[in-house]
């Protein structure tokens, strides 16, 4: 029996890929890190590519492909300008390694630190604990730290699409079934 595909640790709603797509025309190349507790709480924070300084132990959840709508998948490599890291800092990936992170966009307004925060709309993180036979599949995937990165390494590419139409496609919110 083949084992399973593993899963993105990263996904994101196609609202949050179409606000990171606006971002990236007025910014330039984006990164993201997920923030530890701090000022906003745990918000995704968006800056500019290589502003905020990524640690040796801050893990890649996942590259973001600004090309890809719901559903697609990528049939060719990204040009940098497409492709959003996403990080989160080592300690809190420990906690969090058994949950997919999903990037999702909600009115408000965002941190005074994050690209969003004028445009009426802040990056909300969702998760989706991993099912059993998902987290055996992650087992046998490395994790890319920031010292991995720097050296070059990229996350293995991963079978499901990237991009959901809506947060509980990914995520289904308890009670109100699946779609």
């Amino acid at each position: 029996m083949m084992p399973a595909p593993a899963p993105r640790r990263v996904r994101a709603t196609a609202a949050a890929m179409e606000l990171l797509r606006r971002l990236r025309d007025s910014h330039g190349p984006l990164m993201l890190h997920q923030s530890g507790g701090c000022c906003d709480g745990s918000a995704p924070m968006c800056y500019p590519a290589g502003e905020f300084v990524i640690g040796d132990r801050d893990v890649l959840l996942g590259l973001l492909d600004l090309r890809l709508r719901a559903g697609e998948r990528a049939d060719s490599t990204p040009e940098p300008n497409d492709v959003v890291p996403v990080w989160i800092s080592g300690p809190q990936f420990a906690a969090w390694q058994h949950t997919q992170l999903v990037l999702d966009m909600v009115p408000g307004r965002g941190s005074g630190f994050s690209l969003e925060s004028p445009e009426g709309f802040r990056f909300l993180s969702r998760g989706r604990v991993f099912e059993p036979v998902e987290l055996d599949a992650l087992s046998a995937v490395a994790v890319v730290t920031g010292a991995d990165f720097e050296q070059g390494e990229r996350p293995a590419p991963a079978a499901e699409p990237q991009v959901v139409a809506d947060a509980a496609d990914a995520c289904p919110i308890p009670g109100r079934g699946t779609r």
